[in-house]
């Protein structure tokens, strides 16, 4: 394997810097209906899910019930607020146009917000068309499910024992890892936390980037491993 066959990459937290708007979105949102949390501990315990699968999360956690409407709310305030804020992860656009095998994004988001956040951050020309939304899969099921990333490999014919998956959360290295491909952990984004590396890897990221400019060698490095092991 001198060269993965697919490179998957999560958008959120990993693209660009939107996990931490959300985060703060959402911590006012729980906390004003009656759950105190903040932001930081939404980074840290939910981080890669859908808000939807974070409330019903705490839901069966503290016996809280929560109203449905707001996931309509969040949407609505995390699209606003994104359109205005959202900014790119420094180096990513260089360190993605530098990757030669086929690569895509796998995402929670809708193919809408993820879209606009690109369009926004001058990334929608590397991944026009190589889009997939776990929403948006014939199972709808999101992340930490496997499914998104296997649809993503059959779509463009890899074998996911040779597609390497860069994502920032325990859920979407779950996903990946349960879907039988290499995980490489990123920790680049502004909603980092101590001990943030560490948990990836235990979850089963096989190593951790900060910096995008540390991706190519890590992929040539992983990729010559694979090889010889």
């Amino acid at each position: 394997m001198t060269q993965p066959e697919l490179v998957i990459f999560d958008c959120d937290g990993v693209l660009v810097d939107s996990e931490i708007i959300a985060a703060r979105i959402e911590a006012e949102l729980l906390t004003a209906a009656g759950f105190e949390i903040t932001a930081e501990e939404i980074a840290e315990s939910y981080a890669g899910l859908t808000f939807k699968d974070i409330m019903l999360k705490i839901e069966e956690k503290a016996a809280i019930p929560f109203q449905a409407s707001l996931i309509s709310q969040a949407e609505e305030l995390v699209d606003r607020r994104l359109k205005s804020d959202v900014r790119a992860i420094d180096g990513v656009h260089e360190a993605v146009a530098a990757v030669t095998a086929p690569r895509c994004i796998c995402s929670n988001s809708t193919a809408e917000r993820i879209e606009m956040m690109l369009e926004r951050t001058r990334i929608l020309p590397l991944f026009k068309g190589r889009i997939f939304s776990a929403l948006e899969t014939t199972s709808k099921k999101p992340k930490p499910a496997p499914d998104v990333f296997l649809h993503a490999a059959s779509t463009y014919g890899a074998d996911p024992a040779k597609t390497f998956v860069i994502e920032d959360s325990v859920h979407g290295i779950s996903g990946a890892a349960a879907a039988g491909m290499r995980v490489i952990g990123f920790t680049g984004g502004a909603h980092s936390y101590p001990g943030h590396a560490d948990m990836l890897t235990e979850a089963g990221a096989e190593t951790v980037i900060r910096r995008w400019a540390d991706l190519g060698g890590v992929l040539a490095a992983l990729s010559m491993w694979s090889e010889h092991a």
